[in-house]
């Protein structure tokens, strides 16, 4: 075992707390609509309202601009000063007015929460307080307990003093609560939703819409939100739900300014990539990505992506990196430290690997198992064998813990309380332990900087990051948080810029149906789905869209309107047929391209004719926009998810062409094929299959080693030549059928569909036009119009008809014919399956002609 020693930190001197302004926006309403305090102070934050239709704005403002001069003694006092968008948030709940709350993680949006509670207690009235996960709810209840005694705890797993003033539960058991119609309902004068954000998770965000929508009429809403661009948008939506104001507060300053580091797998030193003012290292940033690419890093190895050093040694080497990452964090005092995976299984993986590690002293570790013994000894004898139980008090007790959501309810609060002490000094968690606890470290370790969200691997997103890494830095504790990013493949700069500094993800609705939801609403007594459908925060995000979509419209018709084109209708005619032969041209290519077909033929050497762009906007002729190259090599390419392609484009052919190369801002190069008469580079670059037009039956010899500029240019005049020799009848192609064996029912018929319009080409009138090129091109371009428009045109009718409102009534029909409702008139009653009494009905209902009765045994 090894017993890491610590030494004094030797990082970088003090960062300023210094933290940008978000300045308010320029459509500024009547006061206090928006005001900004404190410009000059690095904390300041932005206030702004929102008022329901035909609201009183003018009362609410002379209460906010009076502040606390006409209101009695605070509800508690805190011993500290108060940042201003905390004192801002407060002075919103005195004047009894729902305030949202937008800042980063561990800015203190807690203290507002607290206050709230605090002023419903003195007013002797019921509040809830509902978070999104059991984790955040246990610790809010252990924290609220020791402030206020009477508060109460109710999740999936336990219930605790359900009849306290001061409730604690996840937002499901809330949202159960108003289904049933709960005594509680009737009594609350405060919700505090925190984490209001989660309402974006596909899966579960549907349930902050039912909860906010349904909540009491006459009770107030405090929201605490990380940062969301849109915060305005969601007060806009509380205040018309419920025709009340809605203050929104934000303050972008972080209390703990950030360092972001990156270490290479394979690599042997972090890379400072974003400093504590916010500036993004570019320079160190490629610094760190040379260490993963090899010096010959334009070799094959790289194309088939075995470049990664962390890859090619294996899952050890990334233990490895893991070890002398944690070794490194302990011996600089840069702990506790959270090392975010995205599995819950890799997050025990690699605690195991640190189980020669050990973090703790003698009584550090009797105080351990102390404490998890007194939790453990709620379980049964059986319990107490789980696996889980017993490998987790070794790990414990050397300082280090795994946090997911498929540990036991008690285990994880055991480690959530060891953690909180300073017990635990290396914590393995998954992105569930972000959301919301209290429980910030000094640094925040991503063990992968991809992650799978259900359908593919992806990048995490910026708002993802920002949630995490805000686990970094202790306020008051730490002079700066860290935070390392472990990469273990090739990552783009701008990908890079985008994850560390991008903005946050913005609140956008993800309500969906569920056949759940409609029988909820329909055994609650004033459940009405159409009702939750018309206030939800999907069906307001649409109809709100529809003055831009509108002013969109008015834009592109204008734009229309103006191409004034000579014989149109007849260039109509001509420019469908034509857009008729492209496409036929493009199935029969995707037939003779296919794999079975044209890889015997793939051979170094040949001649191939290429498309200087797949999408066939270059040129409006039945003659293809073509040059030539030869094929150095192809290989097949992995593609999943998102980025799916037929089975044709999972090869890609190495073809020598000219191009000219150019650089963009960043110092990217982007390669466009050139005629090779042009001046240009002679350049390998990787097709796809769908950019291949033709095959010749001539092939060269071409040089073993291609490296040499000389060797690539004497290369391409060579095909020049042999281009110059068959300039009048033409370079001889590959026969599909006689060559190729190309024996398809739909390649003939293609075919002769193509032959067929080549001879209406030939008829056409249009064809002799003069400018016909430059005319097809204003044609084009009007018809792109036009599509654009009647896209638009479709989005606006679904917005304005109700959301969801085909998928209801599909719903409710499967619904009544399994039994679960009845049909009266033009309402549906919910009616479970055994309660079926058709002698009861017809007494209960007289015109029982007016009454279908759908019931399945």
């Amino acid at each position: 075992m090894e017993t890491l020693k610590r030494k004094a930190p030797d990082g970088p001197a003090p960062a300023d707390n210094a933290s940008p302004l978000k300045a308010p926006r320029a459509d500024a309403a009547e006061p206090p609509a928006r005001t900004t305090l404190a410009a000059a102070d690095p904390i300041a934050c932005v206030h702004d309202v929102s008022y329901p239709e035909g609201y009183d704005a003018a009362a609410s403002a002379s209460r906010v601009l009076a502040g606390g001069a006409e209101r009695s003694e605070p509800a508690k006092k805190f011993p500290f000063q108060l940042d201003p968008f905390q004192a801002e948030a407060i002075r919103c709940l005195d004047n009894g007015e729902s305030v949202m709350v937008s800042a980063h993680t561990s800015a203190g949006k807690t203290v507002v929460a607290l206050y709230a509670i605090a002023m419903s207690l003195r007013n002797q009235q019921r509040v809830i307080y509902t978070s999104p996960i059991k984790a955040l709810s246990n610790q809010k209840y252990r924290e609220f307990k020791e402030e206020f005694s009477d508060v109460g705890l109710m999740t999936g797993d336990v219930t605790i003093e359900p009849n306290a003033s001061c409730l604690v539960m996840t937002t499901e058991i809330w949202r159960s609560m108003q289904y049933k119609g709960s005594e509680i309902m009737r009594e609350v004068a405060w919700v505090i939703f925190d984490e209001v954000h989660y309402m974006r998770d596909r899966e579960r965000g549907v349930v902050w819409e039912e909860s906010i929508v349904m909540a009491p009429k006459n009770s107030r809403f405090v929201f605490l939100s990380a940062t969301v661009p849109n915060a305005k948008e969601f007060a806009d939506w509380v205040a018309k739900v419920h025709k009340q104001p809605c203050h929104i507060v934000y303050t972008d300053y972080r209390p703990t300014p950030l360092q972001h580091y990156v270490f290479p797998s394979g690599g042997d030193g972090l890379y400072l990539v974003v400093d504590e003012k916010g500036k993004f290292r570019e320079d160190s940033f490629q610094k760190a990505l040379n260490v993963l690419v090899p010096a010959s890093g334009g070799d094959k190895k790289k194309e088939n992506g075995k470049w990664q050093k962390g890859i090619v040694a294996g899952k050890s080497s990334e233990e490895s990196d893991i070890f002398k990452m944690v070794k490194m964090i302990i011996q600089r005092q840069y702990d506790p430290v959270i090392l975010f995976s995205f599995s819950k299984r890799e997050c025990e993986f690699l605690a195991m690997q640190m189980a020669k590690m050990d973090l703790n002293e003698d009584d550090e570790k009797a105080n351990i198992e102390t404490i998890f013994w007194s939790a453990m000894d709620l379980l049964s004898d059986d319990d107490k064998k789980l696996p889980q139980v017993s490998n987790m008090l070794p790990l414990l007790k050397r300082g280090i813990g795994v946090h997911h959501s498929g540990l036991l309810p008690i285990l994880k609060e055991v480690i959530e309380i060891l953690f909180q002490e300073g017990l635990i000094k290396c914590l393995f968690a998954t992105e569930t332990f972000s959301i919301g606890l209290n429980m910030p470290a000094k640094t925040v370790v991503f063990t992968n900087v991809r992650k799978f969200d259900g359908d593919r691997f992806r990048w995490l997103s910026s708002g993802e990051y920002i949630q995490m890494s805000g686990r970094a830095g202790r306020r008051g504790i730490d002079q700066r948080g860290i935070c390392i990013l472990m990469v273990d493949e090739k990552m783009e700069p701008s990908t890079a810029k985008m994850m560390l500094k991008g903005s946050a993800d913005s609140l956008n609705s993800a309500f969906h149906l569920s056949y759940n939801m409609l029988l909820n609403q329909m055994r609650s007594e004033d459940g009405d789905p159409e009702k939750l459908l018309r206030f939800s925060f999907y069906q307001f995000q649409a109809d709100r869209a529809l003055p831009d979509l509108e002013k969109q419209i008015k834009e592109l018709e204008s734009d229309r309107n103006s191409m004034v084109i000579e014989e149109e209708e007849s260039l109509k005619d001509y420019y469908d047929l034509l857009q008729q032969y492209r496409s036929l041209k493009k199935d029969v290519r995707d037939i003779v391209l296919s794999p079975k077909h044209v890889l015997p033929f793939l051979q170094p050497g040949r001649l191939v004719r290429i498309l200087y762009s797949t999408d066939g906007s270059s040129t409006f002729s039945i003659d293809e926009n073509v040059t030539w190259g030869i094929i150095i090599n192809f290989e097949k390419v992995k593609s999943s998810g998102e980025d799916r392609r037929p089975e044709d484009s999972d090869y890609t052919v190495d073809v020598l062409t000219r191009c000219s190369v150019m650089k963009d801002s960043s110092g990217k190069k982007t390669m466009k094929i050139i005629p090779l008469k042009e001046r240009g580079e002679p350049v390998v670059i990787s097709l796809p299959l769908s950019q291949i037009d033709g095959l010749s039956s001539i092939r060269m010899y071409i040089p073993k080693d291609l490296l040499p500029v000389e060797a690539r240019e004497n290369t391409l005049r060579k095909v020049e030549e042999v281009l110059s020799r068959f300039a009048k009848d033409g370079v001889p192609l590959l026969d599909p059928e006689e060559d190729m064996k190309v024996q398809s029912k739909s390649f003939r018929k293609a075919t002769r569909r193509i032959e067929a319009l080549e001879g209406l080409f030939e008829k056409h009138d249009i064809r002799s036009s003069p400018h016909i090129q430059q005319k097809l091109k204003v044609l084009h371009a009007k018809q792109e119009l036009s599509a654009k428009i009647k896209s638009i045109k479709k989005t606006m009718r679904s917005s304005t008809a109700l959301a969801f409102k085909d998928e209801l009534k599909a719903r409710k029909r499967v619904l009544r014919r399994l039994g679960y409702c009845i049909f009266f008139l033009f309402d549906m009653i919910f009616l479970p399956p055994e309660f079926v009494d058709l002698k009861l009905l017809r007494s209960a209902y007289p015109m029982l002609d007016l009454l279908q009765v759908y019931h399945v045994f």
